[in-house]
């Protein structure tokens, strides 16, 4: 062995020896690092290797006695790799337990095969530290059933807290160790009393000059005043209604606080510290302290200190899911690091290190899961629709305008997927106005060929109406493939006598195309040969109501259309099952629309502005948040104010009003009268959002607009300047508050619906794009679906993992089988 390894070892066993209190070497395990440098380049060992060394002793003072044995685990673990055979000590070596050694916190295992290795981090953009992360104890095996324990299992926790901790979310032992602080407070900075800035999180050590409680408030409140003093100086400190405190402190006892230095007559004080008596280990006060979400009757405190006691017991008995060679590849904390370090971390580095591998994980499963289904699905066999070049051309020269290239690329798509022999899995992606609908028809005529049936699925009666009318008007008109009797529209208000027509139609086979909304799912409704399935603005639609209109066929072709464009990190995760095709080209003649942000005391320019274009003829849609007005909320409502702009505003205009809570031939009706130019002002919510198609319509002013994502405000744009003229969208906040009008200033600066989006899903999250929280996986916690580094890394090992084994039969993969049930709870359904 070479002298500077056994130096190496020497210190390390010693320091084992003494229970990893870094009094080995004088002055800490860091004092003997200008030696040991000298002697291991004598010794010729890799530079790359001396500076891990360097970097992680360097830290060794400031780590828990914990994740000091995990440094030394590390540091011997990569030695043994880089060095190999003899020349490497063996890890037992640390694996005696002398009388004052640390307690293990998990059984020991001597197998050296069962020894996580320590990955090496290389990843500064993510901001996962550079230096090596610590190794875990060594892997525990099996499953963790007692973390299904009650938290009543807890030592003075009875049925009462845990009836308040399950407003937490909290009700068993995992509950807790998933159960991540919302924030951090950093009183890892130790300083001098005389050197302390107003303003500043500090932490300070001090002995107790005095102490007393007074009445304050003619006696409703008392305060606790304490006098500290380092030998540097001295600062007041002071607490609230907590009296009790003045029988913990006594004269003389040396505490250490925590908090925010504040100022009271020109002099700097404290005011409701933390604090901790200076001999016990340090949970409340001297590091990073985990803020957690808290509900009512309790405190932070009391939480933290539980939450310690399952942590620090638990955590390192949590079993990894992941295999070895994937934690090294991605280069990810062991999870058991990852929650001890998430939930009371050593360095900022660590915790950034145990966030990044939590949310890594929640890719991880996520991105398996879409893969289960995707090959599910690719496995499964279809019928096969294959039309000539000339049957295409047919259809296509009929249609009365010419498809752009992007048009035509998405067919070639569809037409290669629909003779596959596999059900076609697409997500059609395009603007507002791109063209999707007729992409959409030329895939439903081919599919209807040879006997077959199409299903299109609209999530409003407005919306199935509309592309009702179109499919007549490009499928049914001269020389058509359909006849007009072929194509139907089934909504809820379709008399039951018309409904049963088409349900007779649809089993029969003489209704090749149905046109609809949720009544398609509905139980009576069969297909004799039902061979594609179109659903427009799939987001809008649940798993289970996407997987009954599929089950009515066998295998039928799957092709969702959406008109939010979705980024990209979001179509990798979440719409990894599906084949993405983008439709990135406008149609000639589309015009860009004029955004302009207003605020509230600006409404009467809006109202000019319409005044012009309705004496030019044209239309306008103001949109309004809520149907009626609230007592919880004071943002303007649809239903009064149609009446105040009727009567005040533009009496000689007819003002109509749209809402969800219209009955469907209510909404028909205003519809169909906006279309025909009777209604002049449609007042409505955003019930508008998807599919209303005025060419007319020139003015979109939006009230409120605080209250709209901005993927949704860009939809409501949309539905205008689809004629040949200018046309204009006007957005009023609430209140003219700067942080509101700055994410709106977005809708003003770009009309790209891709930029919106990823501003979108960075500020509001992906509930735009998913509408309400989709039942197919579970909620993430700590993964941004801005991340993309993250999610391809997570993608990048899921598929490597996947194409060894898509069973997750071998057995090192059974524990994360397990995991990926749990994630995607029942495993029912497509999330797509």
């Amino acid at each position: 062995m070479k002298p500077s390894i056994e130096k190496l070892q020497k210190f390390f066993k010693l320091e084992a020896d003494r229970g990893y209190d870094n009094k080995a070497v004088l002055g800490g395990l860091a004092g003997m690092l200008d030696s040991w440098v000298s002697d291991a380049r004598a010794d010729n060992l890799s530079e790359e290797l001396i500076q891990s060394v360097s970097r992680r002793l360097k830290d060794y003072e400031r780590l828990s006695q914990v994740s000091r044995k995990e440094a030394l685990y590390g540091l011997w673990n990569r030695i043994k790799r880089e060095l190999g055979g003899t020349e490497a000590p063996a890890v037992e070596t640390l694996d005696d337990k002398p009388k004052n050694a640390v307690k293990p916190l998990v059984p020991a295992q001597k197998e050296e095969s069962k020894v996580r290795p320590q990955p090496e981090i290389q990843q500064p953009e993510t901001g996962i530290p550079q230096a090596p992360i610590t190794a875990s104890e060594p892997r525990p095996e099996g499953s963790t059933a007692a973390l299904n324990a009650d938290v009543t299992v807890l030592p003075r926790v009875g049925p009462r807290y845990a009836k308040t901790l399950t407003r937490l979310g909290i009700s068993t032992l995992g509950d807790m160790i998933y159960h991540f602080p919302r924030r951090y407070d950093d009183y890892s900075q130790l300083k001098p009393i005389n050197r302390l800035h107003y303003g500043e999180d500090i932490t300070i050590i001090g002995t107790v000059q005095q102490i007393n409680t007074r009445n304050i408030r003619s006696g409703k409140s008392k305060l606790s005043e304490a006098v500290i003093s380092d030998g540097s100086a001295a600062i007041r400190v002071t607490w609230f209604n907590q009296p009790w405190i003045t029988q913990r402190l006594n004269k003389g006892m040396q505490i250490v606080l925590s908090g925010k230095v504040e100022q009271y007559l020109g002099r700097l004080t404290m005011n409701n510290p933390e604090w901790e008596p200076m001999e016990q280990k340090h949970l409340h006060t001297n590091r990073i302290i985990p803020i957690y979400p808290l509900t009512a009757r309790i405190t932070q405190r009391w939480l933290r200190n539980l939450m310690h006691k399952v942590i620090s017991y638990w955590a390192p008995r949590v079993v990894d899911p992941l295999p070895d060679h994937l934690i090294e590849n991605a280069q990810i904390l062991p999870l058991p690091v990852a929650l001890q370090q998430i939930h009371f971390p050593d360095s900022w580095e660590m915790l950034k290190a145990a966030q990044y591998r939590l949310a890594f994980d929640e890719i991880f499963l996520l991105q398996i899961g879409v893969l289960q289904q995707k090959r599910t699905w690719a496995e499964r066999t279809a019928h096969r629709f294959r039309v000539t070049e000339d049957w295409l051309a047919a259809q296509v020269n009929s249609l009365p305008f010419t498809l752009t290239n992007a048009q035509q690329s998405a067919i070639a798509d569809i037409r290669k997927d629909l003779d596959s022999g596999h059900p076609m899995n697409r997500l059609l992606q395009g603007d507002v106005g791109s063209g999707k609908t007729v992409v959409a028809a030329i895939a439903a005529a081919i599919a209807t060929i040879k006997d077959g049936q199409a299903a299109m699925m609209a999530p409003t009666s407005i919306l199935a109406e509309q592309h009702y009318d179109n499919m007549l008007r490009i499928l049914s008109g001269d020389g058509g493939p359909l006849k007009k009797g072929e194509i139907r529209l089934l909504v809820g208000a379709t008399p039951e006598e018309g409904k049963q027509e088409i349900r007779n139609g649809l089993s029969s086979g003489s209704i090749k195309f149905i046109i609809g909304t949720h009544a398609l799912i509905e139980d009576p409704v069969e297909f004799l040969n039902l061979q594609m399935v179109i659903i427009d603005e799939q987001h809008r639609f649940g798993v289970k109501q996407r997987a009954s209109l599929r089950s009515k066929g066998t295998n039928p072709h799957l092709l969702v259309t959406t008109a939010t464009p979705i980024p990209r990190s979001l179509a990798l995760t979440v719409y990894g099952d599906l084949d993405l095709t983008v439709i990135d080209e406008m149609p000639p003649g589309r015009q860009t629309v004029d955004t302009f942000l207003l605020t509230p005391r600006e409404r009467e320019r809006a109202y000019r502005l319409i005044h012009q274009q309705l004496a030019e003829g044209y239309q306008a849609f103001i949109i309004y948040p809520l149907v009626e007005e609230s007592e919880k909320l004071e943002e303007k409502a649809a239903v009064e104010e149609q009446t105040r702009l009727q009567e005040e505003i533009f009496p000689h205009y007819k003002v109509g009003l749209l809402h969800g809570r219209m009955k469907p031939w209510e909404k028909e009706e205003i519809m169909a009268d906006f279309r025909d130019g009777g209604v002049r002002i449609m007042v409505s919510t955003s019930v508008v959002e998807v599919g209303v198609d005025v060419p007319n319509a020139t003015v979109m002013l939006i009230e409120g607009a605080n209250r709209f994502g901005l993927a949704q405000l860009h939809q409501l744009r949309g539905r205008v300047g689809r004629g040949s003229t200018k046309s204009y969208c006007l957005l009023i906040p609430q209140r003219s508050e700067a942080i509101e009008n700055e994410r709106l200033k977005a809708m003003a600066e770009t009309n790209d619906g891709f930029i919106l989006a990823e501003r979108d899903l960075d500020q509001r999250g992906a509930g735009d794009f998913l509408g309400t929280r989709q039942s197919g996986f579970s909620e993430l916690k700590l993964a941004n679906l801005t991340d993309l580094k993250l999610i391809e890394n997570a993608r990048n090992q899921a598929h490597k993992l996947f194409e060894k084994d898509p069973e997750l039969s071998q057995p090192e993969h059974e524990i994360l089988l397990d995991a990926v049930a749990r994630f995607w709870q029942d495993g029912q359904g497509d999330i797509s």
